[in-house]
């Protein structure tokens, strides 16, 4: 076989062979572990969202996980923060730790890179050491921190929602006993940020595969969709509504004069209760006539002189 490689002049990553060919990480876990580790120093982000943006899918991640933190790759640790709230600390490494090195690790909190514990040998992927290790070789489980300070209200509604798990499907019936006191801690965290029981369901639900599809290990995927809290989204302010706009019919007032055939109505500048030209007509004479009866007082005067001019007599 021929192979055609350039190396790159920036913006790569130096992957041991180890991990691209390890025997047990399948190839979402590889793409996984190198992913993280492409990531510069500083960057914090967590191993579902690298699996979001790698499109893995949700069975897959927890798949890929697990094997990763069964080689050593990954750690992880639950510690309790504000508000009696719980979080999880995770470390990725490019080479195998056991739980005492990732401990290590984690104290001293390195800033350029996680280095590699002990010194360089020449270990061979999936080879077995010349003698058997003597005693027990599973690593201790961490101390269990403070439990957090919840209101009784928020556990009894916590573990109602763990029980209906049941009754969501049935293939969550088969969450081990043992890890429902986990699951009720997780549920009144989502409680005490102001999720409610049906919220927890529902994240559930939206997440499980499809009901021809087994699931292995139905706790574990509860433990992951509900171990991060998403934070609520603000309450919109009340809008008040502008007042309606003022009518101009309303700001007018019907002339109390007599001249007018009809009702008149005018917008009065201060308390006046007639029109300008009742006001104006007002002005020559303490009580007006009508302004039909001026108008034919002037007419007929004005047909009056005409028929003089004319000669008619009586005019």
């Amino acid at each position: 076989m021929q192979r055609h490689v350039i190396p790159p002049a920036g913006f790569f990553s130096q992957v041991p062979n180890d991990i691209i060919r390890h025997p047990r990480l399948s190839s979402d876990a590889v793409r996984l572990l190198t992913w993280q580790l492409s990531l510069p120093a500083d960057h914090d982000e967590s191993l579902s969202t690298t699996a979001s943006r790698a499109s893995i899918g949700k069975c897959a991640f927890l798949r890929a996980k697990r094997q990763l933190k069964d080689e050593g790759y990954v750690h992880e640790w639950r510690e309790q923060v504000t508000r009696g709230r719980w979080q999880t600390r995770q470390l990725v490494s490019n080479v195998p730790l056991n739980a005492e090195e990732a401990a290590l690790v984690r104290g001293s909190a390195p800033t350029g890179g996680i280095p590699a514990a002990g010194g360089p040998t020449g270990r061979d992927v999936g080879g077995l050491p010349d003698t058997a290790p003597a005693g027990n070789t599973v690593p201790p489980s961490p101390e269990p921190g403070p439990e957090p300070e919840l209101a009784p209200d928020a556990l009894a509604e916590a573990r109602r929602a763990v029980e209906g798990l049941a009754h969501l499907d049935a293939r969550l019936s088969r969450v081990p006993r043992a890890i429902l006191p986990e699951l009720t801690e997780l549920a009144a965290a989502w409680l005490t940020a102001g999720h409610t029981a049906g919220a927890l369901l529902d994240e559930v639900r939206r997440n499980l595969p499809a009901h021809d599809v087994r699931v292995p290990r139905p706790g574990g995927l509860v433990r992951y969709l509900w171990r991060e809290v998403p934070t609520l989204a603000p309450l919109p302010l009340p809008v008040t509504p502008p007042p309606p706009p003022s009518s101009r019919v309303s700001a007018m007032r019907e002339c109390e004069g007599r001249s007018h055939v009809q009702p008149l109505l005018f917008r009065p500048v201060a308390d006046e209760d007639h029109c300008a030209d009742c006001r104006r007509a007002r002005a020559g004479t303490a009580d007006p006539e009508p302004g039909w009866v001026d108008t034919t007082r002037r007419g007929a005067a004005a047909a009056r002189k005409a028929m003089r001019g004319m000669g008619v007599a009586g005019a």
